[in-house]
């Protein structure tokens, strides 16, 4: 059992202690941080875990043995160094960082210090994602051609708090909540990302926003992409790749679309699984030696140097080149 300390006891932070306290037999948390002890003090009380305003208290209590990162996203990277040279491991909350040398940075401390990162894209656990990897790199498809991806909610204005309107801490509408997913599941399923061209478009702004973003991929290995987020719509989850043999498609959490070229398209459907818990656990394998991160730290970076150069995009009003990003 890992012991560990939650940083960061808002909305989400929340939502990862309920995803493992006294139901995984991996990984708990016995210690909390919160700059509004007042407001966390109940909860952690029905969690059973102590309570403290600091980061460095998490990481001088012995008993800790690992960190868990659910802080505003501009402070990711600096808590990440941070913990990796308290030597503990850290899982952190996506975006790892909003600039690919803040990444950079952040996965070199964890190398240097010898402890394992992990990055809360929980999408990538879902049974359909987890699916699709399988059928892309079993090479099924055949040569990959082209991969669209679409994610959109309505969390932006159901949870709205203020540091999420800040657009120094969430630039891109809709890319920190929902899009930065789509370019984790990209890095996974097509490489990193060469040329990138965005769109946004508003016509309300937040707590209630109204607004889109497009984007376009070119990829090192000649792949196409397409990208999209609303934040004003219902649910929905969509990441399809192409290839010259076939396409795959998932569809939500449990949903694959397999069609191939002379058969009937064949729709799987898998058992639901709390996807929270399951990076989590995947994180306390990291930790104990079990099993590598399933995120690889070159895909966590290749994931924010495609969002650092969609910002880059829809501030500048055209294409970016990832190679051109200082």
């Amino acid at each position: 059992m890992l012991n560990a300390a939650i940083i960061g006891l808002g909305w989400w932070g929340k939502n990862l202690v309920n995803a493992v306290q006294d139901r995984s037999e991996r990984i708990r948390f016995i210690h909390g941080v919160s700059k509004e002890p007042e407001a966390a003090r109940e909860f952690a009380a029905a969690h059973g875990f102590e309570l403290s305003t600091e980061l460095d208290a998490a990481l001088d209590d012995p008993e800790v043995e690992a960190i868990v990162l659910a802080t505003p996203h501009s402070l990711h990277a600096d808590q990440v160094e941070q913990v990796a040279n308290a030597g503990k491991p850290v899982f952190c909350e996506k975006p790892l960082s909003l600039v690919r040398a803040d990444a950079e940075r952040a996965v070199a401390a964890c190398r240097r210090a010898g402890v394992p990162i992990g990055v809360g894209q929980n999408k990538r656990f879902w049974p359909s994602m987890r699916e699709l990897v399988r059928v892309v790199r079993s090479g099924a498809l055949g040569r990959i051609l082209h991969i669209e991806g679409h994610y959109s909610n309505e969390n932006s204005s159901k949870f709205f708090s203020a540091w999420r309107d800040d657009p120094h801490e969430t630039p891109g509408a809709g890319m920190t909540g929902t899009g930065i997913h789509l370019l984790d599941a990209f890095s996974a399923l097509a490489g990193p990302a060469r040329e990138i061209n965005a769109q946004l478009l508003t016509t309300r702004p937040a707590p209630d926003p109204l607004d889109t973003v497009s984007v376009l991929f070119k990829f090192e290995n000649g792949v196409s992409g397409f990208l999209g987020a609303v934040r004003a719509t219902p649910i929905y989850w969509r990441v399809h790749v192409f290839g010259d043999a076939g396409s795959a498609e998932a569809l939500g959490e449990t949903e694959l679309v397999l069609r191939m070229k002379g058969a009937k398209p064949e729709r799987s459907t898998f058992e639901p699984i709390d996807s929270l818990r399951a990076e989590l656990e995947a994180f306390a394998d990291a930790a104990a030696g079990r099993a590598a991160y399933p995120i690889t730290p070159q895909e966590m970076v290749e994931t924010i140097a495609a969002f650092e150069a969609t910002i880059r995009s829809l501030e500048n009003g055209g294409p970016v080149r990832i190679g051109d990003l200082r």
